[in-house]
């Protein structure tokens, strides 16, 4: 299995514990009609995924407690890789937000799973706004951190923070 599918089938075992009713609302949300001003904050199915994150997040923590300095690394490379590709001017005009908010509202993205990603990478219009997951941008590069003491070196060459993807942000003419 490669990292980035490895990294997929990681969030789905974290999310799994949680239930169907998360389950059916990943799935609502990745599969949606998006309409011009769509705002969901609080309503069903974010609520729910909202409400189930913290869950998710320790989940993953502890799957992730006992993976080995590298497996760590490469999984922070695979994220770090998620979010540049996702860096991008049409994203952001549906999130919003700041620099900072930006890159929480692609840590959200990347949460949700493959499903939701792959659906926003497709149609912008997916992205929710104000929806964020601050933890999920260096989820293993904190892990990496307390286990071992230091922040690993993906040695990508690429950030994951907002508006570092020159492909997603085209020179205004």
């Amino acid at each position: 299995m490669d990292d980035e599918a490895r990294l997929w089938a990681m969030l789905e075992t974290a999310w799994e514990p949680l239930g169907a009713e998360v389950a059916r609302a990943r799935r609502d949300l990745a599969h949606r009609t998006p309409t011009a001003g769509e705002e969901l904050w609080g309503k069903p199915p974010l609520s729910v995924v909202e409400g189930a994150l913290s869950g998710f997040l320790e989940n993953l923590a502890a799957a992730g407690r006992d993976l080995p300095a590298e497996e760590l690394t490469r999984m922070d490379r695979v994220v770090e890789r998620l979010l540049h590709d996702i860096d991008r001017a049409d994203v952001h005009a549906v999130t919003d937000g700041s620099d900072d908010g930006f890159l929480y509202a692609r840590g959200f993205i990347v949460a949700l799973g493959e499903e939701f990603y792959t659906a926003v990478t497709r149609d912008p219009h997916m992205a929710v706004l104000d929806a964020e997951c601050e933890r999920m941008c260096y989820f293993f590069a904190r892990l990496h951190n307390e286990r071992f003491g230091d922040y690993p070196d993906t040695g990508s060459g690429i950030s994951r923070e907002s508006c570092s993807n020159p492909e997603g942000w085209p020179a205004s003419a």
